[in-house]
């Protein structure tokens, strides 16, 4: 009997054991071959030292573990480091390391591009790409989780990457069944720029992640000009949405703001922002614009000053709002940043 190899990175536990059994072995062994690839981080079956020696050499005929290839490497002075990560066809996407008070948070790439075309993203302005496979999620994080030492380590993944999650949700929602061996739910956060009927899907999942949404606009027509592609569904769909997404006790929704000079930062556009806000269990990250003078020319963060205004009119009406300066500016690492834009392994790795 022949079998197809394939990458079992990234094969969810039940898909194993089918793998498995057609290798005539037991239902347990998928339990230790999940484990190794999935808490362990293996990156080859001869690691896997409580399987047996045949059964070893047979899975190296039969399948293979493969990660994404770490193409370029680049560390900010605050220690966020950026990965551009090479797949098996050629295509690179970026994920991002960025340690934190007390744990590290992992950033992560759901597509090789954006459709959404956010006028204020990089990743946008460069247009859309494939879906990421499951095993391709999974395997970043692989990655990042072995090149900085976190194995066996806590740590925050979120899904803030290249790409809109909820427009790749069957992969997403596989790689999440693979990330929650090693992380609670409770620390991963989907983020999305409101595209409401997958918000609804989501929403269905038995168990689900924290959820992000970056909103960025207090009116239909600023929605209209800043994220394209989502604003078919106005406003008041997506607050809707939002209304209706179910929380477990002690969540909140995550809303994301990107503030950008005399587009969406006056005092009026917090006071709308509150009054869209009101009802829901939210936390509010305020997110000074990450400017590109060559993908997003003519954009700029606002003052200060106006920074600070704005998140006052927010905490005065008792939102929890929290000013967020990105991390990795100056290697292209933060929010709205990434570029994935490298076709060809660099003679070095730059770090």
């Amino acid at each position: 009997m022949s079998f197809r190899r394939q990458n079992l990175m990234g094969v969810p536990p039940g898909e194993l054991a089918a793998f498995l059994a057609q290798l005539g072995e037991p239902p347990y062994r998928a339990r230790q071959l999940e484990h190794w690839i999935a808490r362990r981080l293996a990156m080859s079956f001869e690691e896997m030292t409580d399987l047996p020696k045949a059964l070893r050499q047979r899975l190296a005929e039969t399948a293979y573990l493969a990660d994404p290839q770490v193409v370029e490497k680049t560390r900010a002075a605050d220690g966020t480091t950026k990965y551009a990560l090479a797949l098996e066809d050629g295509a690179v996407v970026e994920a991002v390391a960025m340690p934190m008070e007390g744990h590290t948070t992992l950033c992560l790439s759901s597509q090789t591009g954006c459709a959404v075309g956010c006028r204020f993203c990089v990743t946008g302005a460069l247009g859309s790409g494939r879906n990421l496979r499951a095993f391709e999620i999974f395997g970043q994080f692989r990655v990042l989780m072995r090149d900085q030492g976190l194995v066996g380590q806590g740590v925050n993944v979120v899904f803030m990457g290249m790409g809109e999650p909820l427009l790749n949700l069957q992969e997403v929602v596989r790689s999440l069944s693979l990330l929650g061996s090693t992380v609670s739910l409770r620390r991963i956060t989907v983020s999305t720029a409101g595209v409401v009927p997958k918000l609804y899907e989501l929403g269905k999942l038995a168990r689900r992640p924290n959820l992000a949404v970056s909103l960025n606009a207090t009116t239909d027509e600023q929605r209209a000009f800043l994220m394209p592609a989502v604003a078919k569904w106005p406003l008041a769909e997506l607050l809707a949405a939002l209304r209706a997404y179910p929380l477990e006790r002690g969540r909140r929704i995550t809303v994301e703001y990107v503030l950008i000079a005399g587009l969406n930062d006056t005092p009026a556009d917090a006071r709308r922002l509150v009054r869209l806000l009101s009802g829901l269990k939210v936390k509010v990250n305020l997110i000074p614009l990450n400017p590109d003078p060559d993908y997003l020319p003519g954009l700029e963060p606002p003052t200060e000053a106006t920074i600070n205004a704005f998140a006052a009119v927010l905490a005065g009406s008792q939102l929890n709002v929290t000013v967020r300066w990105s991390k990795g500016r100056e290697v292209a690492a933060a929010c709205g940043q990434l570029r994935g834009q490298l076709r060809s392994r660099p003679a070095a790795l730059r770090l």
